[in-house]
């Protein structure tokens, strides 16, 4: 019988422990840098006018609308006074439309009062928050005869003391009725104040003071119009029109649409 030898079995090969694979950190991703807007942008991110710069600015207004005029539509210091009372958010046209006729039969105090919160009603009636408006109207000018003879006064404090009046209110009146140096700041002025870096301010107040403390005494007198107007034709709120803009080269915001 043949012998039957076995093969040794294989070797094994031996078991080494393998080395721990360490992971090597993977970079942060890099976010997309955010859109400033208006709103986030702080004051201190502009840079500050110059004296220089702010006087090339208004000369340039000056240039193109060398007498601006408000318009607001009025006879005298008190229809001025009653059609700002009445433009408190609501536009210049639509106060207008409205005026017209009423200023037709009671342009001073006493017309008015003859005429009644009533009958004052159905002349603003297109006008928004009208009721509350020509008792304001009615109060205001029965004021006016009791404490200023008839006469609109010319402080800021006596006009701010007045139904319906106040801090731009009184602005308005001093600037176009009789030509002191103010600055009513609007929703227009506000707006042109803060987008070109002029006036930075988180109020009217502020924006208010900051023109004030930059515009030359030359220009005061029609500052306000001016920048009104600039921001109702062409610093418009939601689509600017920079290409067009008088001062585009100036202007700070940085997200100019040229």
């Amino acid at each position: 019988m043949a012998k039957i030898t076995r093969k040794p079995a294989p070797r094994k090969a031996p078991v080494t422990k393998a080395k721990a694979a360490v992971a090597k950190p993977r970079p942060a991703k890099k976010s997309a840098p955010a859109k400033r807007s208006l709103k986030a942008m702080k004051p201190n991110f502009l840079k500050p006018w110059t004296p220089a710069e702010v006087h090339e600015v208004f000369s340039r207004f000056r240039k193109a609308n060398p007498e601006p005029k408000g318009e607001l539509e009025h006879v005298n210091p008190f229809t001025l006074l009653v059609a700002v009372v009445l433009s408190a958010q609501a536009t210049d046209a639509g106060v207008n439309k409205a005026t017209r006729a009423l200023f037709e039969i009671a342009d001073t105090p006493q017309k008015m009062l003859d005429l009644g919160e009533e009958r004052l009603r159905d002349y603003i009636k297109t006008i928004g928050l009208y009721r509350t408006k020509a008792k304001n109207v009615i109060a205001l000018s029965a004021k006016v005869l009791s404490e200023f003879g008839g006469e609109v006064p010319r402080t800021r404090a006596e006009i701010e003391s007045l139904p319906g009046a106040g801090r731009k209110t009184a602005n308005v009146v001093l600037n176009m009725a009789f030509g002191e140096h103010t600055m009513a700041v609007d929703t227009h002025v506000f707006r042109v104040g803060n987008r070109t870096g002029l006036a930075p301010g988180k109020t009217p107040l502020e924006v208010e003071l900051g023109l004030e403390r930059v515009i030359p005494a030359e220009f005061m007198l029609h500052a306000h119009h001016w920048l009104i107007l600039h921001g109702r034709y062409t610093c418009l709120a939601r689509k600017p029109r920079c290409e067009v803009c008088l001062i585009n080269d100036l202007c700070r915001w940085p997200e100019k649409t040229i």
